[in-house]
């Protein structure tokens, strides 16, 4: 068991302890806790203390051919459960998963090194909301009736696509598991998800959960490296639809991949947003959009974080001032502590590519990099992988700290005075995801949203995704949409046309 008697509720400490320790070195496939077939395991570590935080199964070619098989002996009798008793089935799992939310987000920020008040508990809310959501939309799965002759009866048919790959990132796994696992359940597809080898446990537990409601192979949860695990899951010949959160270059294997196979996939690929800001915007409002746009909280380890803003320059200055003042009050410390608002990043490779940004932007004639806050001094926190909020001016356009995603907290603030220039400079980006405009003026926000190439636009307010909110990117951030009965019924089913002359 793990000692965490000192950093968490008394009352949960046990589950939390019990359940960390229960998944070691565990698989979930066909209802069960297994291990990997070679017996290989990964080191979990907390990123808040650098200690040992158990460990995760290694998967290999044998572990996914096993997860596959127990996902295609499921399909036929999953696809043939009625729709409406699949998001009856769904309904109960999210009341089992709220059941067990305080041990889940406490094992989320263990795991993560996100706060457990700010980020932890939330995700797993949405989380919740998002199966929640699909369960209600399980009748929806219909399709057509076409007046083509009144001789000849043609309509349109919703079927299941077959076994669902989802690979999921390590920062907001829960949420992100959702959006993938409950659309494709609901739509009758059987699922195998890839759980990142960083952050697996919350994920493999919550998964555990819903499988209990669920026949045996319908979800099942393997983990391991994309070498080793990922790979071959997105290579089985048996996956029929790949979905998948991660990095571009990623993406790319993986949609080469699904070409060759001649299989669907959904990618989302992270960003680069931007953030415009107008003259007459709220100053105090804009502020703490830019935090929660920057997702701060979750050390700006998001595909949406607003990592560009674009402020006018008759704000900037004052914009600025504000922005360093109201970071610098965001309490750095331990994930598992009530007081804290920021935890740490995900490990130390991350840490130095963050790092590695900072220093450039040190080192750019110009550039002013000001790190905002105090990293917490408790000796058992010494080894944690914390960052300060990080604010960079002065940059030019075509630095990597404008134009790469950072994934981390680090965001660049520029001056704007033309419209036509701060859109275009906006969209100067190989991704796009999300943007964001501040103003009051109607006809100013309309005129912005109409030009921003962006797939998820938001004015005057920066928050997550919204659980029937259709979200997805443009160009590098991906293909497909997530969120949304749209996102069900085109990516989780295929459509088939019957024709029946009654002549």
């Amino acid at each position: 068991m793990i000692n965490i008697a000192t950093r968490i509720d008394p009352a949960i400490a046990s589950a939390v302890s019990e359940t960390i320790t229960q998944l070691h070195g565990r698989h979930l496939i066909g209802n069960a806790l297994v291990p990997a077939v070679a017996g290989a395991t990964l080191e979990v570590l907390d990123p808040a203390t650098g200690a040992v935080l158990g460990e995760a199964p290694a998967a290999t070619t044998d572990d996914v051919a096993r997860a596959v098989d127990a996902a295609s002996a499921a399909f036929p009798g999953w696809a043939a459960t009625p729709s409406r008793q699949r998001g009856k089935l769904l309904a109960e799992a999210a009341r089992a998963i709220a059941a067990k939310s305080g041990a889940l987000a406490a094992v989320l920020a263990l795991e993560t090194g996100k706060a457990i008040r700010t980020e932890c508990r939330g995700e797993i809310a949405t989380a919740i909301d998002i199966v929640t959501m699909y369960a209600g939309l399980a009748s929806e799965l219909k399709g057509e009736t076409l007046p083509f002759d009144p001789q000849i009866l043609t309509y349109t048919s919703r079927e299941p696509l077959g076994v669902v790959a989802a690979i999921l990132p390590w920062n907001v796994p829960l949420v992100l598991m959702m959006l993938k696992i409950a659309p494709a359940l609901v739509a009758g597809n059987t699922v195998v998800v890839k759980a990142s080898e960083e952050a697996p446990f919350a994920t493999i537990e919550m998964a555990r959960l819903m499988a209990e409601l669920l026949p045996a192979g319908v979800l099942n949860v393997i983990c391991g490296t994309g070498r080793d695990c990922g790979s071959a899951l997105v290579e089985h010949p048996a996956v029929a639809k790949v979905t998948f959160t991660g990095s571009q270059a990623v993406g790319e294997l993986i949609y080469q991949t699904a070409a060759r196979k001649i299989i669907p996939v959904s990618l989302e690929l992270g960003g680069k947003s931007p953030m415009i800001v107008y003259p007459d915007a709220d100053m105090a409002r804009v502020v703490a959009g830019a935090i929660a746009g920057m997702r701060f909280t979750r050390q700006g380890q998001s595909c949406t974080a607003a990592s560009r803003i674009y402020v006018h320059n008759t704000l900037i200055d004052a914009f600025v001032a504000a922005l360093r003042d109201a970071v610098a009050k965001l309490v750095i410390g331990d994930p598992l502590d009530e007081a804290t608002d920021i935890g740490t990043v995900i490990s130390q490779r991350q840490k130095a590519k963050i790092e590695s940004y900072l220093a450039l932007g040190e080192r750019t004639a110009g550039a002013q990099v000001a790190r905002c806050g105090e990293l917490p001094r408790a000796g058992h926190l010494k080894d944690g992988l914390f960052l300060q909020p990080t604010i960079v001016t002065g940059l030019p356009e075509d630095s990597p700290l404008m134009r790469e995603e950072i994934f981390g907290p680090v965001v660049c603030v520029q001056p704007w005075d033309d419209e036509d220039d701060v859109i275009a400079r906006a969209n100067d980006s190989d991704f796009g995801l999300a943007a964001t405009v501040w103003t009051h003026d109607l006809r100013t926000a309309l005129r912005a949203v109409q030009r921003l190439d962006a797939g998820y636009v938001q004015v005057n307010q920066n928050l997550t995704i919204q659980p029937n909110l259709s979200y997805g990117g443009f160009r590098k951030s991906g293909l497909g949409k997530e969120a949304s009965l749209e996102a069900m019924l085109e990516h989780f089913t295929k459509k088939k046309t019957v024709v029946i002359d009654m002549r």
